[in-house]
């Protein structure tokens, strides 16, 4: 039998885009996406379909990769198929977009998953690099009443156990549970492997699933938001720099010390 594996795959503005274009929109509170820089896929989450294309290198196994949102970039999000995933399934819907609230997300998932009918291995990234909660995962599991490991560096199946490599703070350890499962990874797994050109082209040609909220079923109470936000802001940060000088660099650093000694740092 092949092991049938989900990946949770989130759809992010790019974090490795300039801070000069990342803009808040103060009555939506919420990130304007940057017209100039197409979103990605999440950083953890591309570690989490190499972990899963791992498995499918190893032995029979099918890969079918999740993501839920409100609109989505079909290039970016058809990244895990040409990669080697075999399905995507995206849940896109107006009332998906209060991302923020980690338990509301974890039911969306789970209604999708539970419709498709389960998985024998369930594999995320550790967190998502917009809200960066690491919360969404352990709520899936929690629902789902599975098994979960975190913080994966490397995951293999073998019969009705899954053995993952777990990262601890002074190496890693193994551990196993039994079937079903989830396990969040880290990027300690490696590089996610490119694209190859054959399945560049192989992805252009496959569809998407596209459900939306009544595709899943979902009553009125499952899509009321738990979470509120009351405000989203950047930041505002003030540097102040004063040279010290002094008649040569022994008194510089007398005149230094004393002003460290006023402000009470030293």
């Amino acid at each position: 039998m092949p092991v049938n594996i989900a990946v949770l795959a989130k759809q992010v503005i790019d974090p490795e885009m300039p801070m000069a274009a990342f803009r808040i929109d103060d009555t939506a509170k919420s990130v304007v996406p940057p017209a100039s820089i197409p979103p990605v896929v999440n950083g953890f989450d591309e570690n989490a379909v190499e972990a899963a294309l791992q498995i499918k290198d190893s032995q029979e196994a099918t890969v079918t990769v999740l993501s839920m949102g409100t609109s989505f970039a079909l290039d970016v999000m058809k990244k895990p198929l040409s990669m080697g995933a075999d399905e995507l399934v995206l849940l896109q819907d107006d009332s998906f977009e209060n991302t923020i609230d980690s338990f509301f997300t974890a039911q969306v998932l789970t209604s999708a998953i539970n419709k498709l009918g389960g998985f024998d291995l369930i594999i995320c990234g550790r967190q998502a690099s917009d809200w960066d909660n690491a919360q969404v995962p352990l709520g899936v599991a929690e629902i789902l009443g599975l098994s979960t490991v975190a913080l994966g560096k490397k995951v293999d199946v073998a019969g009705d156990k899954v053995s993952v490599e777990r990262v601890t703070p002074d190496g890693y350890e193994v551990v196993e549970a039994p079937l079903p499962a989830l396990v969040t990874v880290s990027n300690e797994l490696g590089q996610p492997r490119y694209p190859t050109l054959r399945g560049i082209m192989a992805a252009t040609r496959k569809r998407p699933t596209i459900w939306s909220a009544s595709d899943l079923d979902m009553d009125a109470g499952q899509l009321e938001p738990r979470v509120t936000l009351r405000n989203l802001f950047i930041p505002v940060r003030e540097q102040q720099c004063e040279m010290v000088e002094g008649e040569d660099g022994a008194d510089a650093g007398r005149q230094l010390a004393l002003r460290l000694r006023e402000a009470k740092i030293i």
